[in-house]
């Protein structure tokens, strides 16, 4: 997909025109843009100008702009920009946490040309001192190169799944394919990937392999075998891809999908009972006899034990727990009943209540709760205390028409620096659902973090906490907080803690999951949809919940109406 090609290139033009100081209105509208085709769900060099302009934040300016880049590979705009700002800085604006001030100010007063340089200054404690710059911002600019490091060859889980679906897509219109599966870290739906690992089976491998590396996709041919192939895609990711017999495949999914330690456990468990597991099934080592291999089920049931769903397969328990009969339930998508946190064009949304009912009812949702921003947040348009008890009214007088759907009336509450929140207490009983987040002030310390954080769970309104570590994978680390202090907390006061299911957010991560699981902390996986079909983000939250163990009694949405209400009723003071 060439999404997220366009969608890199209208954020530089967003950080050029930032520097040039242009029109804010302007640089927010190539912000939007970019946000809105990086999670699209269809490739925008398939679809025509008309179809873009469908896309929130696409006019017939920035169509024939994906157009220009669809078509020719390049955008005469963005190359005339890019000659007006010193060569470098694009690549400093890869640096979390520096803007594009900041960039510009480092490349004219230190001549600072690209990020080994920047890292070198920033050591030898040589950026203190220009304005606005101080011991912090040094360590704060270290620390996201070193996250730019560790991400170095891995790719956010959403930038990866939907290069991976449209290879599938293609693989399968193909009569000679008879099973493929995509295997790897990819299927246990780890946040990052280096590769995308697929598996199919055929009896003719050569015409898989002939036809998988003349896709469209395909920008490099790393190697070409009778039976396996590496290619690289235009968006720069490695795909491998294996053809097995039909008889070895369940065998070959099971050791491919890994991981090499849950892997490693399953062999030495095998060798205890005079058995061998490899890509080719499982054998009897005395007679050389094989067992199985055919379905992945196999391995688990002549192991003894049941199936375990990839998402669990890390070693951290996963065995134990089939051993003993104690496998979750994990939960599916099918289990979700509504979304919690859904934003609308009265704040940075893109659509209205009735659009948002119909997509909603679509995908056999029973309720959705509005959560616009509120005051504090003003690049998002937060709402007023006028607009928000306007909202509330609209939503009541919906409610009143609806048949077999509900709306639940809320707001997405800014936590301010020092732990109050952004409207009253008065304003909040009024709503039937109250999400708080940190929006800013991510570099304070971890104690005052997590006091901000525990304060707004000690509000006898807020119902859950969002994307609760604030992190963007690949852009922005977690800030610091304590975990362990926050879910504790949760737990005394009954506040339920989001799994945002937005794929550069994933937040909370597969450990923390866990960990709230264990103490008894309610869970609430939801898509922060400003654009309707990032409902279908969904997804990637039931991936991650799953990844920490979750099942349906653990989630908050997974339950019919009457019963958020009550579970969420359960911890405050009768509302309005």
């Amino acid at each position: 997909m060439r999404n997220q090609e366009i969608a890199k290139i209208f954020n530089d033009i967003a950080d050029i025109l930032e520097i040039r100081g242009d029109n804010p209105f302007r640089i927010r509208a190539y912000r939007r843009a970019a946000q809105n085709i990086d999670g699209f769900a269809k490739d925008v060099a398939e679809i025509s100008a008309e179809e873009l302009q469908e896309i929130p934040g696409i006019g017939s300016d920035l169509a024939g702009k994906i157009q220009e880049y669809v078509q020719t590979g390049s955008l005469r705009f963005y190359d005339e920009l890019k000659k007006e700002v010193p060569s470098g800085l694009v690549d400093l604006l890869s640096v979390p946490g520096l803007g594009p001030k900041t960039a510009k100010l480092l490349l004219d007063k230190l001549h600072i040309k690209d990020i080994d340089d920047l890292e070198k200054h920033a050591k030898e404690g040589r950026l203190k001192g220009l304005p606005g710059i101080q011991a912090k911002t040094e360590e704060n600019i270290l620390k996201g190169i070193a996250m730019i490091r560790r991400h170095t060859g891995r790719f956010p889980l959403g930038r990866v799944l939907p290069v991976a679906e449209g290879i599938i897509d293609k693989l399968k219109e193909k009569p000679f394919i008879s099973r493929l599966n995509i295997a790897g870290s990819l299927r246990r739906w780890k946040d990052t990937i280096k590769d995308i690992d697929l598996l199919a089976s055929s009896q003719d491998p050569q015409k898989v392999m002939d036809f998988f590396v003349k896709l469209s996709q395909v920008k490099e041919i790393i190697m070409k075998g009778p039976t396996k192939s590496s290619v690289v895609t235009d968006a720069g990711i490695q795909v491998d891809l294996r053809v097995v017999n039909e008889n070895s495949f369940g065998a070959a999914l099971a050791y491919f999908t890994g991981s090499t330690a849950h892997n490693v456990r399953l062999r030495e468990m095998a060798v205890k009972r005079g058995l061998k597991i490899n890509e080719y099934g499982i054998f009897d080592v005395k007679t050389e006899r094989k067992l199985g291999g055919e379905h992945e089920g196999d391995i688990y049931k002549i192991l003894e034990m049941p199936y375990i769903a990839p998402e669990m397969r890390e070693d951290t328990g996963e065995i134990e727990a089939a051993l003993k009969g104690r496998l979750p339930k994990l939960i599916e998508l099918k289990d979700i009943k509504g979304d919690l946190h859904v934003h609308t064009n009265y704040s940075d949304g893109s659509h209205d209540l009735q659009e948002l009912i119909d997509a909603a009812k679509a995908r056999g949702y029973e309720y959705i709760a509005i959560t616009d921003h509120s005051k504090g947040l003003a690049v998002a348009r937060g709402l007023s205390i006028e607009q928000i008890l306007e909202q509330n009214n609209k939503i009541r007088a919906l409610n009143k028409k609806l048949k077999d759907f509900k709306l639940l009336s809320g707001i997405e509450v800014d936590i301010r620096s020092d732990g109050t929140l952004d409207y009253p207490d008065e304003i909040l009983k009024k709503l039937d659902i109250v999400v708080a987040s940190v929006h800013s002030g991510f570099r304070q310390s971890k104690e005052q973090i997590t006091k901000r954080i525990t304060s707004a769970m000690r509000n006898p309104y807020v119902s859950i906490i969002a994307h609760p570590t604030g992190r963007l994978i690949g852009e922005r680390e977690a800030y610091e907080v304590d975990m362990e202090e926050v879910l504790n907390t949760a737990k005394e006061t009954e506040t339920a803690i989001e799994v945002n299911a937005y794929p550069l957010r994933l937040d909370l991560n597969d450990m923390h999951i866990k960990k709230a699981i264990e103490k008894g902390v309610s869970l609430s996986i939801n898509t922060d949809t400003h654009v309707i079909y990032q409902f279908d983000f969904m997804a990637y939250g039931i991936g991650t919940a799953r990844r920490g163990w979750a099942e349906k009694k653990d989630v908050l949405n997974a339950g019919s109406y009457d019963e958020l209400i009550k579970r969420i009723r359960k911890k405050c003071l009768p509302r309005d």
